[in-house]
């Protein structure tokens, strides 16, 4: 539980259909649209961003979002994914939209999902199921990112067995579930070589994991960079809340470099 609570700190079943009720937006080609749908009766309210000029079907990248809820800062990424080719859908994970605005309340919303990793992997599948309704999205070929928490959620997934072509992990949670035998799936995990809330006993568990149930991963270390060190807010957040994170802009353009390697590789 120590353990569990440590990693909080830091950082399809039962899906009923959904129809978007906020009207679409388009930003230069790409157009998003908000969307409400239900996991085990809890309402989700996801965002989803297609490049309206692009014909054809695309893979699918599921952003799960960091321990602060599904914000401005995931919806984003789901844009910059949309902009590569990709349809993308920022989950909402603890439903009705939370956000959190302290890590104390951050702490509370994430310590369920730690605790039960078959919750994380259930609203990720919901989220599939949701955005695999768009005519954009090819339902053979489909991903998932995840930042801090998300990267928690999305190696959790994938171990657990969530039919997944491939997942990212930016500067993530590495004490996952076990794998199961026989993942088809490919994990990246990009990690900050100075991230104080990975202890190195974690690399080495997570990386035998993998290993022993012959899971295809690569494992990739950014020199300085710490916790969080993709999102701009990380420095603001780290001073206000006094953790150890930063943004580091060499390890956050490299390691997006490197995914996007990966996801080409991958479809």
């Amino acid at each position: 539980m120590k353990h569990i609570l440590v990693q909080a700190l830091v950082c399809l079943m039962a899906v009923t259909g959904s129809v978007a009720h906020a009207q679409q937006r388009e930003e230069g080609n790409i157009k998003t649209e908000e969307v409400t749908y239900t996991d085990h009766g809890t309402k989700l309210h996801s965002y989803v961003a297609w490049d309206a000029t692009k014909k054809g079907k695309r893979p699918v990248v599921v952003v799960v979002p960091e321990w602060w809820g599904n914000n401005n800062y995931a919806k984003m990424r789901a844009r910059m994914l949309a902009g590569l080719g990709y349809i993308a859908i920022a989950a909402d994970m603890y439903g009705d939209g939370k956000l959190a605005d302290n890590p104390q309340q951050a702490q509370e919303y994430a310590t369920p999902f730690y605790k039960n990793p078959d919750v994380g992997k259930q609203r990720i599948e919901a989220a599939i199921a949701r955005v695999k309704q768009y005519k954009e999205a090819d339902p053979t070929k489909i991903a998932a990112v995840g930042y801090c928490f998300g990267g928690s959620m999305v190696l959790n997934a994938i171990k657990l067995g969530t039919n997944l072509k491939g997942v990212v992990s930016f500067h993530g949670g590495l004490a996952t579930a076990p794998a199961k035998k026989g993942i088809k799936g490919k994990i990246l995990v990009c990690h900050g070589a100075a991230d104080k809330f990975v202890p190195e006993s974690d690399v080495t568990n997570f990386k035998k994991d993998l290993e022993t149930n012959s899971v295809t991963y690569k494992f990739i270390s950014y020199p300085d960079a710490t916790h969080a060190f993709t999102n701009p807010d990380a420095t603001e957040n780290g001073k206000k809340f006094n953790l150890p994170i930063a943004y580091n802009e060499t390890a956050d353009k490299k390691s997006w470099a490197d995914m996007m390697i990966f996801l080409k590789e991958l479809f």
